[in-house]
């Protein structure tokens, strides 16, 4: 035994070998692996609780506004003095209707609805993004530019939205270019100056389509957007911000803005009149899908 050493009996340690450290961090790596997957899936379905919830708040909302005033708020306020005009500068849509009923009174009691909607005295609406009509998947910016239909002039800036009334399976462009004194209705649950009532929905509450989901999509267009406010006059698609329409099925490659679509895969949520939400498969059969978006068009819709 070597008794000059200071502490005789202390053995020397030892360190990792390369090899010893490269499958450690092999090891790590492949738990990362699986790790990752589960952490994305459970941020997915958070979100999709999130999305639930906002469409179920909307539905509560939707019937206390019902319970209220015997109908259900209208799609969007088109008048000029006094005369239906689908341009006709009030604007407000259905979301605007439903502020006191989604906890935003003070907001709603800013708004002048007996002046146009892009009027100086609402600009507190264009500026007030409400995470109840956003969903959470949304990556875009809380606003965006809506330009002139005729020339391209950038006309105001409106707070985002994914959330979409129902207008049915009839086409909105069919809205743009009528006359003062015209009434653009769908056969859905909203249209220009409606006023629809539970009593109005013959197909059934549980299978009528009232709210669906519309993600932004600016890697197609920059002015591919919904909002909540309304219909901004002369402004590009200004229908289709608030409404949807079934003529194509969900999440349809090469659709249009007026389609029903969703950052889910598979498929998007829809609230019923019923105050229900599902998910609807993007594989739903197109007949089916149109056979919910109408309220009284007594089409039998099985199987969905």
């Amino acid at each position: 035994m070597d008794t000059t050493s200071p502490h005789p009996f202390r053995r020397r340690r030892r360190g990792f070998t390369l090899i010893e450290l490269l499958v450690v961090i092999a090891i790590i790596a492949i738990l990362i692996a699986l790790l990752l997957p589960a952490v994305q899936q459970a941020r997915e379905a958070a979100r999709r609780t999130a999305n639930r919830n906002n469409l179920k708040q909307i539905g509560i909302a939707l019937h206390n506004y019902h319970e209220t005033h015997g109908t259900f708020p209208p799609g969007w306020i088109g008048v000029t003095q006094g005369s239906p005009h689908v341009e006709g500068p009030s604007g407000f849509g259905w979301g605007a209707f439903l502020l006191p009923q989604l906890e935003q009174k003070p907001l709603y009691d800013n708004l002048n609805f007996s002046q146009p909607l892009l009027a100086p005295a609402n600009a507190i609406a264009l500026n007030t993004s409400l995470p109840v009509f956003r969903n959470p998947n949304d990556p875009s910016e809380e606003f965006w530019t809506i330009n002139s239909e005729s020339t391209g002039a950038p006309l105001a800036k409106l707070p985002s939205a994914n959330y979409i009334g129902n207008f049915g399976t009839l086409e909105l462009e069919d809205c743009e270019g009528l006359a003062p004194g015209n009434t653009c209705r769908g056969n859905g649950m909203f249209h220009h100056n409606s006023s629809v009532r539970f009593r109005d929905v013959i197909d059934g509450t549980s299978n009528t389509y009232h709210v669906g989901e519309r993600k932004t999509r600016t890697d197609v267009s920059p002015e591919w957007h919904s909002t909540w406010v309304g219909v901004v006059p002369e402004g590009e698609e200004a229908f289709a911000r608030i409404l949807g329409v079934a003529d194509h099925t969900v999440n349809y490659v090469g659709g249009h803005l007026d389609d029903f679509s969703s950052y889910h895969s598979g498929g998007a949520f829809f609230l019923f009149v019923d105050g229900r939400v599902r998910f609807i498969s993007e594989n739903m059969n197109i007949t089916v899908h149109q056979a919910l978006a109408t309220r009284a068009g007594k089409e039998v819709a099985n199987d969905y």
